[in-house]
């Protein structure tokens, strides 16, 4: 029979009777997987952006924003100057890609046409102020598994 004791160190330890003190098992933990959270969302602009050439750029890709993606734009002289412009400089730090176009400046988010930039924007409040909505659910009939968007729509739809 074992008894608990406690060694001169003050660290727990099993008595054995017949032998001497033992260790005391820690417990054992399993390892826990990280949780991945997902920080870019791929879109489709309803009629796309259109470059120089012609262009029509409608696959893209934008980042959740950060604190300083939120306060930046308060101090550009362009939003200070006109606050509506505010949008357009906080979607060119967020948006990551816009069809080739990897550096989206503010040049380019301003001469979207109006329902892409009402598009993104509705995408920008959906993932950084109420996140996803997204919900996996399993079909009682067949038992298969699948995603469904509890807001009605992809992001950024209406």
């Amino acid at each position: 029979m074992r008894r608990r004791g406690v060694s001169a160190g003050g660290l727990d330890t099993l008595v054995d009777p017949a032998g001497g003190p033992e260790e005391a098992a820690s417990p054992v933990v399993a390892p826990v997987a990280p949780v991945r959270l997902q920080t870019e969302f791929t879109f489709q602009l309803p009629r796309g952006y259109v470059d120089e050439d012609g262009t029509v750029h409608r696959d893209g890709s934008m980042r959740l924003a950060t604190a300083r993606d939120e306060l930046a734009p308060l101090v550009d002289l362009r939003v200070k100057q006109n606050p509506a412009y505010l949008s357009i400089v906080l979607l060119s730090l967020v948006i990551t890609r816009l069809g080739t176009i990897t550096q989206v400046r503010a040049e380019v988010v301003e001469r979207l046409f109006a329902s892409d930039l009402a598009f993104l924007q509705d995408l920008y409040r959906r993932i950084n102020a109420e996140g996803h909505t997204l919900a996996e659910v399993t079909c009682p009939a067949c038992e298969s598994v699948f995603e469904v968007d509890l807001a009605g729509g992809r992001p950024g739809e209406s």
